[in-house]
């Protein structure tokens, strides 16, 4: 833990000039991924999903949930009401409003605990959108303030393009809401333009200029959403707003998890988010909008902790902190690392993954088994645990691989009128064993049927189907991941010119692995 601290402590001296940041305080986060995040094109939550996010927001620590804008349809304010009347959601409910009475008066229906109220302050905006001077925003700013205050005893007040606007127009706008008694400013970088050595300084301006606290909500247009928030950070933002995955319009907003822990394993701020729960949140979150985390999203993604070059494998093997930062370890955010096959893989890696399922070939055994790993990804080809097994098997010629489930028949029923059902026959461990399960397709159904008949909780993580041969009768390859109950992942594939039956042996593929490594209580 000593090293772990000199580390940041030197980061932070060395990029960030540690006289002029402070670190020892506390950030609070304020997520709008059911607002902004709702506003990705494409995506839309229903009221379940949007409830089930809140509770896990809610569990994982965030401090304030911006849960929609009640004004702008009824099916809108019965949601962000719904939030509100829930029992078990710790966090401050916010409520969107523009600069209208009306919109606010919603809010307060609707139950929330905070106002946001927004005003377009650039010149751009101003002319284009709402068509008022500076002069009439910033009247309506006080008066919207004001009103707002006398209903809630916490306002948000956002001056919408803030870093497109006029630096002097900014700061009397916000002097102007900050003496009609806001709570706290926040600072948005609507169209993300802003860069962090910009923003900084501004906000460190807007801190010199008003009492209240300040938050920050930036776009990611440029791919600087999260920089410029840390910047923001840095100004002294006492606040910050974040999507879980980064969603939201367009490009979308500052992510959550990367946010989160760069203040806390770089900067040592402290911040209410438990990091454990990182993934499961982005899990969820990724499968309630249908928008997939790629495998080098930071923090989050599968490849995050995955090391595949051979020099990158025997580093953490003997090290984790050689080819990993060391002060975010993969526990921390509730992830697993993990080695990878591929064509940089290398010996030890190899060699690792076959002890770990009790497979302990000779030195030259283990570079042909290396080099035929290296020849399949070197065509173009995933290389999965279950084909370490096989080619290991082949060129040891090692038995000792007897298989926990065999797949015995399948068949489908499904139709345009019909409910997709799959029935499966196994033989597991010498006993035969049948199940049947109705899914979203017969894909899923046999996925589920599968599932089912395993004797221990496995969870399909991730199912990917590729041609690998032309015509209507291609030959289609099916790659899984299944998540095991200790958390560990495990990929295996299949082929077949019937793709239930080869998602069906993928799968079961995967469930032999489970067990060769010691999954399902052996």
């Amino acid at each position: 833990m000593g090293s772990e601290q000199s580390l940041r402590k030197w980061r932070i001296a060395f990029y960030c000039n540690e006289s002029t940041v402070n670190t020892n305080r506390r950030v609070t986060i304020l997520d709008t991924t059911l607002r902004d995040g709702e506003q990705t094109p494409g995506v839309s939550f229903t009221l379940e999903q949007k409830i089930e996010i809140a509770h896990q927001l809610s569990d994982i620590g965030v401090d304030v949930i911006e849960a929609g804008f009640p004004a702008s349809s009824d099916v809108e304010f019965e949601t962000v009401r719904r939030i509100c009347a829930e029992e078990g959601i710790r966090p401050k409910i916010c409520g969107l409003a523009r600069s209208v009475k009306a919109d606010v008066d919603r809010c307060i229906e609707a139950g929330v605990d905070m106002v946001h109220v927004f005003i377009p302050t650039s010149e751009i905006q101003r002319t284009y959108t709402i068509k008022k001077s500076h002069a009439e925003v910033l009247a309506i700013t006080r008066e919207i303030i004001t009103y707002a205050r006398s209903k809630c005893d916490i306002v948000m007040f956002s001056p919408m393009d803030a870093t497109r606007t006029k630096p002097s127009e900014l700061i009397e706008v916000c002097k102007a809401a900050d003496e009609a008694g806001v709570t706290i400013i926040n600072i948005p970088d609507t169209v993300g333009v802003s860069t962090p050595s910009m923003m900084k300084p501004l906000v460190a301006m807007i801190r010199e200029n008003v009492k209240c606290r300040i938050d920050v909500h930036c776009h990611n247009d440029f791919g600087l959403a999260t920089a410029n928030t840390i910047a923001a950070v840095e100004g002294g933002a006492d606040q910050i707003q974040v999507t879980v995955n980064g969603i939201g319009e367009r490009a979308g907003n500052a992510d959550l998890a990367q946010t989160v822990m760069i203040l806390k394993a770089i900067y040592g701020m402290e911040t209410n988010i438990q990091t454990e729960k990182l993934v499961e949140t982005s899990r969820l979150v990724s499968r309630f909008s249908q928008i997939a985390v790629l495998p080098v999203q930071p923090v989050v993604g599968d490849n995050a902790f995955s090391h595949e070059s051979g020099i990158h494998s025997h580093g953490v093997m003997a090290n984790p902190g050689t080819f990993e930062p060391g002060i975010m370890t993969p526990e921390m955010v509730g992830h697993r690392r993990r080695l990878k096959l591929g064509k940089h893989v290398g010996k030890h890696a190899v060699r690792q993954m076959l002890e770990d399922v009790n497979v302990n070939p000779s030195d030259p055994e283990l570079d042909m088994i290396v080099a035929k790993v290296k020849e399949i990804s070197g065509r173009g080809r995933k290389v999965t645990e279950f084909d370490l097994f096989e080619i290991a098997k082949s060129i040891t010629g090692s038995h000792n691989d007897k298989k926990m489930i065999e797949l015995d028949d399948i068949s489908v029923f499904t139709g345009s009128h019909a409910i997709p059902t799959a029935s499966v026959r196994v033989v597991v461990h010498g006993e035969n064993k049948t199940c049947s399960r109705t899914g979203d397709g017969p894909v899923d159904a046999a996925m589920k049927a599968l599932l089912a008949i395993a004797p221990g909780k496995v969870q399909l993580k991730s199912f990917q189907i590729e041609a690998i041969s032309g015509g209507s009768d291609a030959l289609g390859c099916v790659t899984i991941e299944v998540e095991d109950e200790k958390g560990r992942i495990f990929d295996a594939a299949a082929s077949n010119s019937d793709i239930v039956i080869a998602s069906a042996e993928a799968m079961v593929n995967a469930l032999n692995v489970v067990y060769r490594s010691g999954g399902f209580d052996r």
